[in-house]
């Protein structure tokens, strides 16, 4: 069976947990003062939250934190027990109530400055108490940001929202307690006309709240799909069995696998899952191990071999001795390579994120810039503060905060009508560059289930009757290729039944001796296997099949082969990723006879077979050294590791959680088909967020100027930022109309 290496110790290895990051400019910082440290290297991955930091010289684990804490972040060495660790509480939830609290807040403010005959006597008082908590409360996390960032001379995107709902819920408070904006039957016109104006009978509450609330709920969503990154590991450490059945002084007694020492005893029952890594001292059965090696076929053991936690035992009861526990298992050394795959991802820069690296500084001296030249000139105090807002109000990014999560909610809820899950915007940047496909056989090229795929009958006997008596037999076993036999059948009753580990069954059917399996069962049993037979045997071992011999009255009857037979839309799907200009690879940890079989089904003609878990990383990892863009498609826990390091993992949803936790994108079908749509619809999502934020930009672009030279009121600022914001959202929506391939 096969076995992962435990990885080797790196002492000068350290991992930290980061909070407070809110962009991938802050992970930039982060590791930009880590590399400053001597001797130190850091990468930071703002998805995970996670620094890892490789220290060649004296630096501690206490020193890295500090630094980090320094910069105003958050660090901390994750825990070494994660499986041990509660359930997280819904670290979402302060967030959530903080975006409803402000849509329901925010809702009336926009309408009532939107429409002037709703605009009843003292509503801009009304505005004022539904908006103040709205920019005061909502907008918490990112005055909080920007006074963090301030105090290390940085400014992100935090900065210019925190600075433009500021300056707008301040202007308003001026022209309300000092200017005209408050008297009672003040009226707000709904104006597009471009002229200069003092700003004394404007408020801008609709700006300050509206801007708070469509921010809020773009990081909110974002939020969210980087909250399962961490999911992968416990829905890995999860899968191993949670007590065993250990025997002490000729006792059976109940533990929890974490009791478990090296050299212990513990028994195995049809069923129950193998507790951790050993070897068989007593008992014969069929492991199933296709959730952990992707073999499709049951493992006969028996004593002296050697079994993997988290197997199950599909057959016969089986006594292990332990020689390997906790950490040092193949599901723990799992664990670790989806963690480090995970970890060394670089995480793509968010494009608004990087415009807003040079952006926000612009912006920043340009507000500044505009209210010195305007009280330079004269024009008094009044005029300039109302073109400074208008530039910080025309310039706050609202569609930019739009631009990715109206198109990633559009393109995610079309793709779940389509069966395709996508977890977030970063992973869209990789369906672009992907150029090689790497395809893993069991459960996502093939059905991942034995079954019966061809009858031979030997000279005399006919296909009905060599199916009929064999059947009988074998629906009388739980061994999987047995069911794959009997499956759907209507099989006569058997008697005397007798299964004969890693060998087969026997028993009477209508009077006749039946025996079913081996050849080396027959011919144990006294019966002749014919020379036709015996060809058989080899034909369908050739093209990667089980071949099944079945036999009464003294002779060997024939053949019955099972296979793991392809997907029916697998061929095409293959065809349709050539279409995309991706290379098909099919990786495997099948033998070469099965590998090469199911690739020239499929229609692949490069094959990787008789890989381990470890190798499957190996080869992602050699294919990108090559200048591959890689992804990976796969359903087992044996492909997590390789998924996560993959530029694009695509998970079968009929597959192991762990398999779905570590990849980019699910596809809940099961179908390869699927995988042909995701890439496409991810692309299209891609176009349509690079759009959105050309657009947005170049909108900001086009009217600071208007706004610096005061021809742009804030008003007019407000109303042309709605109008970019509609229009991002209306371009999003054009998802709604992508259709599969088929």
């Amino acid at each position: 069976m096969a076995t992962v290496k435990p990885l080797p110790a790196v002492p000068n290895l350290i991992e930290l947990s980061i909070g407070g990051m809110t962009c991938a400019s802050c992970a930039a910082r982060i590791e930009k003062k880590l590399n400053r440290m001597e001797g130190v290297t850091a990468t930071v991955n703002y998805a995970t939250e996670k620094a890892t930091v490789t220290v060649e010289g004296d630096a501690t684990a206490a020193d890295l934190i500090a630094t980090v804490e320094k910069t105003g972040y958050t660090a901390a060495l994750p825990s070494p027990e994660p499986a041990a660790e509660a359930a997280p509480a819904d670290e979402l939830a302060a967030a959530r109530t903080r975006l409803w609290i402000s849509i329901a807040l925010s809702v009336p403010v926009v309408l009532l400055a939107m429409v002037p005959a709703w605009q009843f006597d003292y509503w801009q008082w009304l505005s004022l108490t539904l908006a103040a908590p709205v920019v005061v409360y909502g907008g918490w996390p990112f005055h909080k940001a920007a006074w963090i960032n301030l105090r290390h001379g940085a400014a992100t995107m935090d900065t210019l929202v925190s600075l433009g709902t500021l300056a707008a819920f301040g202007w308003s408070l001026w022209a309300l307690f000092f200017g005209t904006a408050g008297t009672p039957g003040m009226t707000h016109p709904f104006s597009l006309d471009i002229a200069r104006g003092d700003g004394a009978g404007n408020i801008y509450l609709e700006a300050a709240a509206g801007v708070t609330t469509f921010i809020l709920a773009g990081r909110y969503f974002e939020a969210r799909s980087k909250r399962r990154a961490g999911a992968a590991l416990r829905a890995l450490l999860e899968l191993g069995a949670k007590d065993v059945t250990v025997l002490r002084d000729g006792k059976q007694v109940r533990v929890p696998v974490a009791q478990l020492a090296v050299g212990d005893r513990f028994l195995v029952r049809p069923g129950e899952k193998v507790a951790t890594d050993g070897v068989i001292e007593d008992g014969t059965s069929a492991v199933d191990a296709s959730m952990l090696t992707g073999e499709s076929v049951p493992v006969e053991v028996g004593p002296g071999d050697a079994v993997v936690g988290a197997t199950v035992n599909a057959g016969g009861r089986l006594v292990v001795q332990a020689t390997r526990v906790g950490a040092d298992t193949q599901l723990a050394q799992m664990a670790k390579l989806v963690e480090q795959a995970q970890t060394g991802k670089a995480e793509v820069q968010r494009l608004a994120d990087r415009i807003s690296g040079v952006f926000v500084p612009i912006v920043i001296a340009l507000a500044i810039a505009t209210l010195g030249w305007w009280v330079g000139t004269g024009d008094g105090w009044t005029a300039a503060f109302t073109a400074a807002v208008a530039v910080l109000i025309i310039a706050c990014p609202c569609a930019l905060g739009l631009a990715t999560p109206t198109a990633l909610l559009v393109g995610t809820g079309r793709g779940a009508q389509l069966g395709i899950l996508i977890k977030g915007p970063e992973v869209l940047e990789s369906t672009r560059r992907v150029d090689t496909v790497v395809l893993d056989k069991t459960g996502t090229v093939t059905t991942g289930r034995m079954s019966l795929v061809d009858v031979t009958p030997a000279e005399g006997t006919t296909a009905e009757e060599l199916l009929r008596l064999a059947g009988a037999v074998e629906a009388a076993s739980e061994h999987p290729i047995a069911r794959a036999i009997a499956r759907g059948g209507d099989f006569p009753p058997v008697s005397d039944f007798a299964g004969l580990e890693g060998l087969g069954v026997r028993g009477r059917v209508e009077d006749h001796e039946v025996y079913a399996g081996r050849p080396a069962l027959l011919r144990d049993a006294g019966l002749t296997v014919p020379a036709e037979v015996g060809r058989a045997v080899e034909a369908a071992e050739a093209q990667g099949r089980t071949a099944i011999v079945a036999g009464w009255d003294g002779a060997a009857r024939g053949v019955l082969a099972v296979a793991d037979t392809i997907k029916p839309t697998s061929r095409d799907a293959v065809a349709a990723l050539r279409r995309l200009g991706l290379t098909p690879v099919l990786l495997t940890g099948d033998n070469e006879t099965v590998a090469r079989a199911v690739a020239a089904e499929a229609g692949i003609d490069e094959v990787i077979a008789g890989v381990l878990p470890a190798g499957k990383v190996d080869v992602v990892k050699r294919l990108q050294a090559d200048g591959k863009v890689v992804a990976m498609a796969g359903d087992g826990v044996n492909d997590a590791a390789a998924l996560a390091q993959a530029d694009l993992g695509l998970a079968m949803g009929t597959g192991a959680d762990v398999a779905i936790e570590a990849s980019d994108l699910t596809l809940v079908r099961g179908d390869l088909m699927a995988a042909v749509d995701a890439i496409r619809l991810s692309r299209r999502t891609l176009r349509i967020i690079k759009s959105n934020l050309f657009w947005a930009f170049a909108y900001n672009v086009a009217a600071l100027p208007l706004a610096a030279a005061g021809l742009l009121s804030p008003m007019i600022a407000g109303a042309a930022m709605a109008f970019s914001s509609v229009f991002v959202v209306a371009n999003s929506l054009r998802l709604r109309r992508f259709t599969t391939a088929r």
